[in-house]
């Protein structure tokens, strides 16, 4: 059974060759935002004959036909995700302290954005959202509550 990512290959008629469909397994597979290497690191796990410029040859490909997008969360890396289209849109929150990146959506902040766009003379046709912070309580968030320690 083909990946998500293969799927889409297909249907944007790219040819699919056994490095690409490993490279596009991992993507579909993928809950966090890899960078090149991470990614040749998981597709050795695969097929160790697959080289870290196929990797990189292979994702300039699929961000060039809309498969993925490079995000860059501030870190120096260049991170990939696989593009779902408006059934998954999100933005992202990433905790400059430990580089953890929360997905998130909101429909207030789509709309501001919509407005924003629109009193500027001008219809949205695609954004990205990086939002970068660190915790407002950091001992609350070590202990794994989330919320005041104080208890006031």
């Amino acid at each position: 059974m083909e990946s998500r990512v293969a799927r889409l290959c297909i249907e944007k008629g790219l040819k699919m060759t056994e490095p690409r469909r490993v490279i596009a397994r991992v993507l579909s597979e993928s809950d966090d935002h890899p960078d090149v290497e991470a990614l040749h690191g998981r597709v050795r796990d695969l097929d160790p004959t697959i080289s870290i410029a196929t990797v990189y040859r292979t994702m300039k490909l699929f961000e060039e036909t809309n498969i993925v997008t490079k995000r860059d969360f501030g870190d120096g890396r260049a991170r990939y995700e696989e593009i779902l289209g408006d059934e998954d849109h999100h933005h992202h929150l990433i905790d400059v302290t430990t580089g953890q990146v929360m997905e998130f959506h909101n429909e207030a902040l789509e709309a501001l954005k919509i407005r924003i766009a629109q009193d500027l003379g001008f219809k949205l046709v695609d954004h990205h959202l990086e939002l970068f912070g660190v915790p407002l309580n950091r001992d609350a968030k070590r202990d794994g509550d989330g919320g005041d320690s104080g208890g006031k």
